[in-house]
C-alpha cells in the first residue's frame, strides 16, 4: 500500500466515476484500475462496486475512505511541517521539581527568543513523572535533586532509563516558614525547633515513595503533615497555617511577599541540583539556552556552578547517572561566600 494509492481511492470518491479521476490524476483509466485492485488484493477487501451505472463505495470501502483521509491529512501535516519555507516553530519542553530558580530562567528564556512563532512547555510535576516524561522524550530535560538518601535509587532509575543527570550546583539545606512563625527571629534551626509546626510537602502520588520526595530531609515523626502538589498553595499554608518546608534556599526577589523568610537548617545534609537529558537526544537551541539562563540564575543567587556548561546532552554528556551515584557526599564545591549570599538568607521567600 503506498500514499499514492491512497489519493488514488480519494480522487475517485470525489470525482465520482473512474474515468473522470483519471483525467485529474493524468493517467490513464487501466493504470488506475489496475492500482485500486492492487490495493483491494492486498487489503483483502472490495472497495468499490462496479456496475453499468458507475462505481459505489461498499461499506469496507466507506471505512477505509475514512483511514486513508486521516492518514492522508496527517502526510500533509508533515509535509507542511517540514518543507515549510519559512522558520520552523521553535519548541521546547522543560519538567522541574518545585524550584523558583527553574522558573525564573523559563522567564529569562523567554525574552531572548527571537522567533515569531514557538511553543514552550514547563511542567512542574513529581519526580518519577520529571524521570519518565524526559525517558519518553515529551520533555527535553528535568531538573531534579540527588542527595546522599536517594542517589542510588533515582541513579539506578536513570541508568535503566538511559537518562544522564548533570550537575549544576550544591545547596545547604533550608526551610521556609512565616514571618510571623516564633522561629523567624532564630538564625539556623533544627528539626527539633519545628517539630510543633505542621510539616508540609510535595505529594509524590500513590507510586511515590519517600526516595521520590521532594525534601531531603523530614521529621522523625510529625503529627501535622499535609500533602500538597503545587506550590501557591504550599506558601499559602506556610502563612496561613504557621506551617513549614524543606528547600534550597533559593527565593526570588521579584515574587516578595514579604511573609516568608527563609532560615537555614541546622544539618550536614545537602542537596546536589542537576539537570538530566535522555542519552539518545541532543538539546535543541531552545533548551541549551535556557540551561544558559538556568545557570546565569543560579550565580545571581549566589551559587558556584558545578557544571563545565557542557548543554548538549546525549551521549557526548559529561557525566552519566552512575558516575554521579557519589556527587552529593564527594562533591567539595557549594555556595559562595558572598554578602549578597548572606543577605539572601534573611529575604522573604517566594518559592523553593
Amino acid at each position: 500500500m503506498t500514499l499514492l494509492q491512497l489519493k488514488y481511492i480519494v480522487k475517485i470518491v470525489e470525482c465520482g466515476s473512474m474515468n473522470e479521476a483519471s483525467h485529474e490524476l493524468y493517467i490513464s483509466q487501466p493504470a488506475l484500475s489496475s492500482a485500486v485492485k492492487e490495493l483491494e488484493k492486498e487489503m483483502g477487501i472490495e472497495i468499490f462496486t462496479r456496475s453499468s451505472q458507475g462505481i459505489a463505495l461498499t461499506v469496507d470501502g466507506a471505512e477505509f475512505l475514512t483511514y486513508a483521509r486521516q492518514i492522508l491529512d496527517q502526510t500533509d501535516l508533515l509535509e507542511e511541517r517540514y518543507k515549510h519555507t519559512k522558520p520552523r516553530r521553535q519548541l521546547c519542553q522543560v519538567s522541574t521539581q518545585h524550584y523558583m530558580f527553574s522558573v525564573e530562567a523559563f522567564v529569562k528564556m523567554m525574552h531572548e527568543i527571537d522567533s515569531d512563532e514557538y511553543e514552550f512547555t514547563i511542567r512542574e510535576t513529581r519526580t518519577k513523572d520529571i524521570i519518565n516524561q524526559v525517558a519518553n522524550m515529551q520533555s527535553e530535560l528535568g531538573i531534579i535533586y540527588l542527595s546522599d538518601f536517594n542517589k542510588d535509587v533515582i541513579g539506578k532509575l536513570l541508568r535503566e532509563k538511559h537518562l544522564v543527570f548533570h550537575p549544576l550546583f550544591e545547596a545547604n539545606l533550608h526551610v521556609f516558614i512565616s514571618r510571623k512563625n516564633p522561629l523567624a527571629a532564630k538564625r539556623r534551626v533544627t528539626m527539633d525547633d519545628l517539630k510543633p509546626y505542621p510539616f508540609i510537602q510535595y505529594d509524590q502520588g500513590e507510586e511515590g515513595s519517600f526516595y521520590f520526595a521532594e525534601e531531603a530531609v523530614w521529621p522523625e515523626y510529625s503529627p501535622k503533615q499535609i500533602n500538597v502538589t503545587d506550590r501557591a498553595t504550599i506558601l499559602n499554608f506556610i502563612v496561613g497555617l504557621n506551617g513549614y518546608t524543606v528547600c534550597t534556599g533559593i527565593d526570588n526577589e521579584d515574587l516578595n511577599n514579604e511573609k516568608i523568610i527563609t532560615i537555614p537548617l541546622d544539618t550536614d545534609k545537602t542537596m546536589l541540583l542537576g539537570w538530566i537529558t535522555n542519552e539518545r537526544a541532543n538539546l535543541s537551541n531552545a533548551a541549551q539556552l535556557y540551561l544558559a539562563k538556568l545557570r546565569e540564575v543560579i550565580v545571581e543567587q549566589g551559587y558556584t556552578l558545578i557544571d563545565s556548561g557542557d548543554s548538549k546532552g546525549g551521549k557526548n554528556a559529561e557525566a552519566d547517572a552512575g558516575d554521579r551515584d557519589g556527587a552529593a557526599t564527594d562533591a567539595a564545591v557549594g555556595k559562595t561566600p558572598t554578602a549578597a549570599r548572606n543577605s539572601a538568607k534573611s529575604r522573604t521567600s517566594a518559592a523553593k
